[in-house]
C-alpha cells in the first residue's frame, strides 16, 4: 500500500484528475458486461437446470459464483472500452478538453492515463485468466457435474492414441534403430481406467504383439500398466503365431497414455504451465495437429488480454477528438462495433494458426498488432 500511494503521489496532477475520472465508470461498466454476459452464459442454463434437473439452488449460486471470474475475464476489456469513450467524450462535450488544447497540452498526453489504465488492466486481466478462472472454471463444472450425477468431466475422454518411440531391437544382427516401438489405443478413459485397449508393439525387428484387453489400469508403485482380461497375439517372421490368454498382465509402457488422457480439453482451463506441459505431451504423442492448437492457446494466453490495452487506446483516441460529439447510446453501439470486429479478427486469424495456415505466433499476435497500428493512426490524426 505505501508503494502503491508513494507512486499515485508522483503522477502529475493530470492523471490523477484523469485516473479519478476513469476508474468509477470502468468498474460499473465492467459489471454492466460481467452480468450481462453471466446472464446469457450461465444463469439461463442453470435456471433450466433447475427446473428439469431439480438442481438445488445453493448449487447453482455456487457454480454462478466459480463461472464469475471466467466472465469477467471477458469484461473487463470491454467495460475499459466503454469507460474510456464515454469519459473522453463526456470531457470533449464539457470542454474540458478543449481548454487542456488551449493550455498546449496534446492529444497524445490526454490519453496517457486511459493508456495507463488499460495496462493495469492488461495485467490484472492475464493474472485473472491465468491464476483464478481455470480453477474457479473446474470448480464449477465438476460442481455442476456431480450434482447432476455424472461422471466427472475431467476424469472422461475419448480415442486416447498414444504413440512411444524408442530403440527397435534387430535380434539377428545385434543392431538397433530408433523408431516406433509401440502404439496405445483405448476407446475410453473414465474413473482412472483405460476401456477397450489395444496395443501394438514393434520393439523387435520382424515380431508384431497385439494385446488386448477390456481394461488398463496405472499401478503407480510398479510404473507399468495391469491389463485385464485380455489377449497377447504374437507374429513370427517365419509366418507363425502364438497366442496367449491371460486374466492380468503387467505391460512397461509408461505414464504417458494416462497423462495424455487426463489433458483438459478447453485451453481455458489451463494455465500456461499446463499448457506448455500438454504441448509436450502432445508433441510426444505426434498429434501434429494438437501441437498447433496447443500453441496457438499458449500465445492467446498473452494475446488475450492486450485486448484491455487495444480497446482502451480505441476508447480514448475516438473520446477525445475534438469533432467527435455523440450521445450515450451510440457510444454504447460503437463500443459494440468495436468489440465484434476485433474478436471476428483475433477468431480468423486463430483458426488459420490452428490449420497451419499461420505460424501460432503470428495467428495469435497479428489481430493485437493490426490493432495497435490502427489505433495509432486513428491517434495521430486526431492529434492534428
Amino acid at each position: 500500500m505505501k508503494f502503491l500511494h508513494s507512486f499515485w503521489k508522483r503522477l502529475p496532477l493530470l492523471d490523477r484528475w484523469l485516473l479519478v475520472e476513469l476508474l468509477g465508470p470502468t468498474l460499473f461498466f465492467i459489471a454492466l458486461f460481467t452480468l450481462l454476459l453471466l446472464t446469457g452464459g450461465v444463469m439461463f442454463e442453470l435456471v433450466r437446470q433447475m427446473v428439469d434437473k431439480n438442481l438445488p439452488i445453493s448449487i447453482a449460486i455456487q457454480v454462478l459464483l466459480f463461472s464469475t471470474p471466467r466472465w469477467l475475464a471477458f469484461s473487463v476489456p470491454m467495460g475499459t472500452l466503454m469507460a474510456c469513450l464515454f469519459v473522453y467524450t463526456r470531457l470533449s462535450s464539457n470542454s474540458e478538453l478543449t481548454a487542456l488544447r488551449s493550455l498546449g497540452v496534446s492529444t497524445v498526453r490526454m490519453i496517457v492515463s486511459a493508456i495507463l489504465l488499460s495496462v493495469l488492466m492488461t495485467g490484472f486481466t492475464f493474472v485473472l485468466n491465468d491464476v483464478v478462472v481455470p480453477r474457479s472454471n473446474l470448480f464449477a463444472e465438476v460442481m455442476l457435474q456431480r450434482a447432476l450425477g455424472r461422471s466427472l468431466a475431467t476424469e472422461k475422454g475419448d480415442d486416447i492414441i498414444y504413440p512411444r518411440f524408442g530403440r527397435i531391437t534387430n535380434s539377428r544382427s545385434n543392431q538397433s534403430d530408433r523408431g516406433l516401438t509401440q502404439l496405445f489405443y483405448s476407446r475410453r478413459f473414465q474413473d482412472g481406467e483405460m476401456q477397450d485397449v489395444t496395443v501394438l508393439d514393434f520393439s523387435r525387428v520382424g515380431f508384431t504383439q497385439m494385446l488386448v484387453a477390456e481394461k488398463a489400469i496405472w499401478n503407480q508403485s510398479d510404473a507399468k500398466w495391469n491389463f485385464i482380461n485380455g489377449q497377447i497375439l504374437t507374429l513370427s517372421p517365419n509366418g507363425s503365431s502364438t497366442k496367449v490368454v491371460f486374466d492380468r498382465y503387467l505391460y512397461p509402457l509408461g505414464s504417458g497414455p494416462l497423462r495424455l488422457a487426463k489433458i483438459q480439453k478447453d485451453a481455458v482451463n489451463m494455465t500456461v504451465a499446463e499448457a506448455l506441459q500438454a504441448e509436450r505431451l502432445y508433441t510426444e504423442a505426434g498429434s501434429s495437429k494438437d501441437v498447433r492448437k496447443i500453441r496457438v492457446r499458449i500465445q492467446e494466453k498473452f494475446t488475450f488480454p492486450m485486448a484491455c490495452l487495444v480497446f482502451g487506446l480505441f476508447g480514448a483516441t475516438l473520446g477525445a477528438q475534438p469533432k467527435y460529439r455523440t450521445s450515450r447510446s451510440f457510444s454504447f453501439v460503437l463500443t459494440l462495433g468495436i468489440i465484434v470486429v476485433y474478436y471476428v479478427i483475433s477468431f480468423s486469424f486463430s483458426s488459420l494458426g490452428v490449420k497451419g495456415t499461420l505460424p501460432p505466433f503470428v495467428a495469435a499476435w497479428m489481430p493485437v498488432v493490426l490493432s495497435l497500428a490502427g489505433g495509432g493512426l486513428l491517434l495521430r490524426q486526431a492529434s492534428r
